[in-house]
């Protein structure tokens, strides 16, 4: 085992033996770098070396923006990776990724079992492998998840979804409970995987836009503008500045919308239908002022590799008054008695637990941490003047006014940013590039930070994109602010203040 490897510069890459990978991994953190995103690879036998599946952990700091890569190759007949488990839940969760997808061999692992493929996928066919075929007939279609049992007097259990009454993605709850108290949470999700990732292999990268787009339909810009990102850092391109201040534009709008449905949806969980009702209307306002931007209501179309392109953009006046709009909504809510005692003190998660889960976003920030990408990882020169408030009770009450303060922050930088732009179409050359090369992508979306890993092939085209969602961090937080002193009724709500993407989960 040797020491590990120092970064020499902000964008390094180490290629690690399999037994230097945890001396590597612990030096980063304990630098101060965190795990942003871990992605396997098959690499095809070529005249340099043979077929191996190749591990890329992607670990930043910031700021300043830094990046290193630690690159790890398996044989394919014996792909055995040291888990890191035992020092990164996070790693745990994409090494149980790996293992499901590319037939890694996790050793040291303490819980090892499937996360993506469900108990009926067949043993042995790992479906993002070069050789794995066609899908053979699914077994096992009645074996149940092993869910952890809890037993005691009193204790029930109490199942929900995975079809819910919505239009969400399907997800499983396992609730067990004494009287209304919920003692213990497990969420079962990716029951509809999507292969995604698989359907960005051999398109041009130019082709990957519509894909991006619609990875989670509420994040179109935020997981578009991750993407373009990745290939621009691929290709060395650089936006024009223009460009650059109308993605940042397009970001904050979809926080705008989002963060306005979730403040409604949180008071109608707790049956004050009226403040649902009025965030609806603002949220309408937003999406039509969204479609005359990009022409699209979700802002589809709006971001380019390459560049930025809208037809129109509101001016400051119409920005305070949503926000003006919004805030008499908040202290409607705020006023009633019955929504401040149902947010406050209502599934906590403590600082101590968001860290050590990685989370990201909203959540984060309201358990006292923080966490921000357009300052720790800024795409341009243009979140000097940026704002990140940040709160420390991580209860519901807190997810509700961490949204409220971002609301007034975005507006007040677009407003900013609106004296720098016009609307038109801005875009550098950006032509077929040659390969083999690789891009990363980091992007603060409306959930939290977005990553995305791009690789090209000798001609160009994309050989493997890595996604993730900030949920893939959050959704474990989920059960843990749940257990403990939440009640059943305040499932929702709970649900809610965390409003976590299954579609960006479920890749």
């Amino acid at each position: 085992m040797t020491s590990p490897a120092v970064p020499d510069r902000a964008d390094s890459v180490i290629d690690a033996d399999v037994a230097d990978l945890g001396v590597n991994f612990t030096y980063l953190s304990s630098a101060g770098y965190r795990l942003a995103l871990v992605a396997a690879h098959h690499d095809l036998a070529d005249d340099k070396q043979p077929a191996t599946i190749r591990v890329v952990y992607v670990m930043v700091a910031g700021p300043p923006d830094t990046r290193v890569e630690i690159h790890v190759r398996l044989p394919i007949d014996a792909p055995d990776l040291p888990s890191l488990a035992d020092v990164s839940f996070t790693a745990g969760r994409f090494e149980r990724e790996m293992q499901d997808l590319f037939g890694i061999h996790l050793t040291g692992h303490h819980q090892p079992a499937r996360l993506v493929l469900h108990q009926h996928w067949p043993d042995g066919w790992y479906p993002m492998r070069h050789d794995a075929g066609p899908p053979p007939s699914f077994d096992n279609e009645t074996e149940s998840y092993p869910f952890l049992t809890v037993e005691g007097p009193g204790v029930y259990e109490i199942p929900v979804g995975p079809v819910h009454a919505g239009i969400i993605e399907p997800g499983h709850f396992r609730f067990s409970v004494v009287g209304e108290t919920i003692l213990n949470v497990k969420a079962r999700l990716w029951f509809v995987h999507k292969g995604i990732e698989r359907l960005f292999e051999g398109r041009r990268p130019q082709g990957g836009v519509e894909l991006a787009e619609r990875i989670s339909g509420d994040s179109a810009v935020g997981h578009n503008l991750t993407y373009c990102l990745a290939v621009e850092n691929a290709a060395a391109c650089t936006p024009p500045h223009e460009a650059q201040v109308i993605r940042a534009i397009l970001l904050e709008f979809e926080r705008i919308y989002n963060h306005v449905t979730d403040l409604g949806a949180m008071g109608n969980d707790v049956g004050f239908g009226i403040a649902h009702a009025h965030t609806m209307r603002i949220r309408e306002q937003l999406l039509r002022l969204n479609a005359r931007i990009t022409g699209h209501r979700l802002l589809r179309g709006g971001v380019v590799p390459g560049g930025a392109l809208v037809d129109w953009l509101p001016d400051a006046t119409t920005l305070h008054e949503i926000r003006a709009d919004v805030h008499q909504v908040v202290d409607i809510m705020l006023a009633n008695a019955t929504v401040v005692d149902r947010f406050t003190g209502t599934a906590v998660l403590v600082k101590d637990d968001a860290t050590q889960i990685g989370t990201l976003g909203y959540v984060a920030r309201a358990s006292g941490l923080d966490i921000d990408a357009r300052r720790d990882h800024p795409f341009a020169d243009l979140y000097e003047h940026l704002s990140v408030p940040i709160l420390t009770d991580g209860d519901v009450m807190s997810r509700f006014k961490i949204r409220v303060a971002e609301i007034d922050c975005s507006i007040e930088l677009i407003v900013e940013l609106l004296q720098r732009v016009l609307p038109g179409d801005y875009r550098s050359a950006f032509d077929p590039l040659d390969g083999p090369r690789h891009g990363v992508g980091l992007v603060e979306g409306w959930r939290g930070t977005i990553a995305h890993r791009i690789e090209l092939d000798t001609h160009g085209n994309l050989s493997r994109v890595k996604i993730v969602d900030p949920s893939f961090f959050n959704w474990p937080a989920l059960p843990v602010a749940l257990a403990g002193d939440t009640i059943v009724p305040d499932f929702p709500l709970a649900n809610k203040s965390f409003n976590l993407s299954y579609a960006g989960n479920d890749l």
